[in-house]
């Protein structure tokens, strides 16, 4: 996170799992003993429970699994009321969507899905130019995936 140096990271997990983390020095994120995805082929449990003393919980998952992928904490002015989030894409079929994660200190308050069933995000960036730029599947095959920039609705 550029404003408070604390590092973040999402991990894509298994059918239902994926994760929003806080790393720590020497912590234990638990994989595979804890979690919350399910098996692909027989939605059994994979994980021995969903948590374990000595094990960190993710700041946030999503179950079903949006297939998180990319992570950008915004720190430029063309969206001021968004500075200091985080986004995150989801590329899953029924969670195709950025999510605009708010963090406070440690904690996540407020999950807020953008562009929710538009494009499956491959990637979430900010240019130097200050807007959100996404990464998107092509939808034609064969074609060349999408880059989209987010800009403020005009007043």
């Amino acid at each position: 996170h550029p404003e408070t140096n604390q590092l973040w990271a999402t991990e894509h997990g298994p059918q239902g799992g994926d994760e929003l983390n806080l790393i720590g020095e020497g912590a234990n994120y638990g994989w595979p003993i804890i979690g919350y995805g399910a098996n692909y082929t027989t939605g059994t449990e994979i994980h021995q429970s969903r948590a374990r003393e000595g094990m960190e919980q993710p700041k946030a998952y999503w179950v079903p699994s949006i297939g998180i992928s990319g992570l950008l904490f915004y720190t430029g002015d063309k969206f001021p009321n968004w500075r200091g989030n985080a986004f995150i894409g989801g590329m899953a079929g029924n969670y195709r969507q950025i999510v605009r994660v708010t963090i406070n200190d440690e904690t996540v308050a407020n999950r807020e899905p953008l562009l929710f069933g538009q494009y499956r995000v491959r990637d979430v960036r900010q240019g130097p130019d200050g807007f959100v730029y996404i990464a998107v599947d092509n939808q034609f095959p064969g074609q060349p995936s999408n880059i989209i920039r987010l800009e403020p609705e005009a007043r």
